[in-house]
């Protein structure tokens, strides 16, 4: 027996050991089988928070038994990883241990929906050892999107809280580890360089900017001391922690800094302009297992590029006649969508005093939609959203908006993030479908219910299918317009086609680029010809496909799946549907699309 086999087997008795006294015997197929499993399922998100800081902070878990959690930050070193996939090899030889027969219908779901997962993510891991493969695929470990030196000091900012002195001290443990954490990344990328896998020369030059965003600056001057001030003074601590704060970005964060800013440079100097991941090492199956991971349904890339152009076409001539109904008749539809994104009655200032209105505009259509949401669902969170802007050291490389839940302690909203480098990139007429994917009736709802929900074990309520998730986000879209949110406002439903039909685009430009070797130019001009996108935000989408391969597929393949089962089910339901029953499915957690299919058709049999 090799020693990985020994782990394994020896994690998995300890797993079964772990439970309490007398399940451990259920998990062959007694009546017990169902809380034999859920005993399993929450020892296991137990272990794995113990190994996740950033996800106990964010969860409001790290307090109590987990207190020493609030000091830590997850290491980022190939140990690390090789213990992440024994663990994973581990919980699934316990969950297959007690099996699925016998199971009743909710455990049924989650045996299936963790297996699910956990082959997946072992799988990824086996077949692909650079980069990260074990849910989301991201090749590159260093680059405008993902890193230690990007993602920490948000994390810091805006999920670290610092209400007493041992709070302080904790962030000024994070802050050491910091320094680790990038030597960490540094050296796997250093590894995965050597086998030719690093960003291209365009993701590289984006990198560097937002490293000089963090480093050319004085200690005392960065937003890890900065906001830790603030912090402090907001809780009434004295001001000698954030000297502490300095010294230690000064005598350690910086030369980490510097040592994996000169990495990159060192990789931007032999960098290719290639924007395709088929340059990687077996990277034809890396894309189709990346937009597998991602959209949960088995695709090729031609048949994701077909199903794409097809899309275009349709939505393309739903928008077409909109705008001829507005006068709007010359050119393609992307021209005429440039034009309008051009109309100065269409554009917020790019001021400060520009952006606050535009955010106040956005918190308005979340109050508006929240007045009509019962009318579609049953249940609703207890937490609020709110809208704030990305922060600007971060803004660069960051997406055009996205969501982050809401603490369980209740200490922090949920936050909506809008992205406002340059307000061009945001013009009036797309804002409420933005708002009514990242906040309500999408995101927001979708991962709060699952959150906050009592009946499904915590694991799951944490769970994440980009497919379902992000499909549901778009179905919600849908969803507004059919509300009638846009009566009366033909620009703003023009604003809601033209979401959708980005997202067909992004299905042409993704599987362009990792499956069609199209360059990173030819991917631009045809989402700007298609969609009439700016072009400075659509040079930032075309950059995250570049290094998040196959996840930008989820949202229209997701999509497609969320109106076909809620058509299916309206139709069989005839004179007795009532939305609000066919969306409380969103109370079992998010699931990969095949397994959303079978339960809610098992419901409308």
């Amino acid at each position: 027996m090799d020693r990985r086999s020994f782990l394994g087997q020896a994690s998995v008795a300890a797993l079964v050991a772990g439970m309490p006294a007398g399940l451990a015997a259920a998990s062959n197929g007694s009546r017990n089988g169902d809380a034999a499993l859920r005993a399993l399922l929450d020892r296991i998100f137990t272990d794995r928070l113990a190994e996740n800081p950033e996800g106990a902070t964010r969860l409001g878990l790290d307090s109590g038994a987990n207190a020493a959690l609030k000091s830590q930050l997850s290491g980022r070193s190939t140990a690390d990883s090789a213990r992440e996939l024994a663990r994973s090899r581990a919980e699934l030889g316990a969950v297959k241990a007690i099996g699925s027969s016998g199971l009743g219908a909710d455990a049924k779901l989650d045996y299936d929906v963790v297996t699910y997962q956990l082959e997946r993510s072992i799988a990824g891991q086996q077949s692909f050892t650079y980069g990260s493969s074990g849910g989301r695929f991201t090749p590159y470990l260093i680059s405008q999107l993902t890193g230690a030196y990007q993602d920490v000091p948000d994390f810091l900012d805006t999920q670290h809280r610092v209400n007493s002195a041992e709070d302080a001290d904790a962030y000024l443990a994070r802050l050491g580890a910091f320094a680790t954490v990038l030597d960490q990344e540094s050296e796997r990328q250093r590894e995965d360089a050597a086998r030719g896998v690093y960003a291209p020369d365009y993701i590289l030059d984006t990198t560097l900017r937002q490293f000089a965003a963090l480093r050319d600056k004085s200690a005392g001057e960065t937003g890890l001391v900065t906001g830790f001030a603030a912090k402090l003074a907001k809780a009434n601590l004295p001001p000698e922690r954030a000297v502490q704060a300095t010294r230690i970005v000064e005598d350690k964060v910086f030369p980490a800094l510097d040592r994996q800013r000169a990495l990159v440079n060192e990789l931007r100097a032999k960098a290719v302009h290639d924007a395709g991941c088929w340059r990687l090492p077996d990277g034809e199956a890396y894309y189709t297992a990346a937009a597998e991971a991602a959209t949960t349904v088995r695709m090729s890339g031609e048949e994701i590029h077909r199903l794409g152009l097809d899309q275009v076409a349709e939505i393309g001539g739903r928008i077409d006649a909109i705008l001829k109904k507005q006068g709007m008749s010359q050119g393609t539809v992307g021209e005429r969508l440039v034009a309008l994104n051009q109309r100065p009655d269409q554009l917020y200032p790019n001021t400060d005093e520009g952006r606050a209105s535009l955010l106040g505009e956005l918190n308005a259509q979340i109050v508006k939609m929240q007045a009509r949401l019962s009318e579609q669902f049953a249940t609703l969170p207890k937490a609020p959203v709110e809208v704030r802007r990305v922060p600007p050291a971060i803004q660069a490389g960051a997406p055009g908006g996205y969501y982050q839940n809401a603490s369980l302690d209740g200490s922090r909203p949920a936050i909506y993030y809008i992205n406002l480098r340059d307000t061009f990139d945001r013009p009036k007429f797309g804002l409420a479908t933005l708002t009514h994917h990242e906040a309500v009736p999408g995101h927001h709802l979708q991962v709060m219910l699952a959150l906050e929900s009592q009946d499904i074990p915590m694991i799951r309520r944490r769970g994440g299918f980009s497919g379902y998730s992000e499909g549901w986000a778009l179905y919600s879209e849908q969803l507004a317009d059919e509300m009638g949110m846009y009566e009366g406002d033909p620009l703003g439903q023009v604003g809601y086609l033209q979401s959708l039909l980005f997202r067909a685009t992004r299905l042409v430009v993704d599987s362009g680029m990792h499956a069609k070797r199209w360059s990173r130019e030819k991917a631009t001009d045809y989402l700007i010809a298609t969609t009439g996108i700016a072009r400075g935000r659509s040079q930032g989408e075309i950059d995250r496909y570049t290094v998040w391969p196959g996840q930008a597929c989820s949202y229209k393949i997701g999509h497609t799946m969320w109106v076909k089962l809620r058509d299916e089910a309206r139709a069989k339901a005839g004179a007795k549907w009532d939305p609000r029953a066919f969306h409380s499915v969103l109370l079992k957690g998010a699931l990969p699309l095949a397994v959303l299919e079978q339960l809610v058709k098992a419901r409308y049999a």
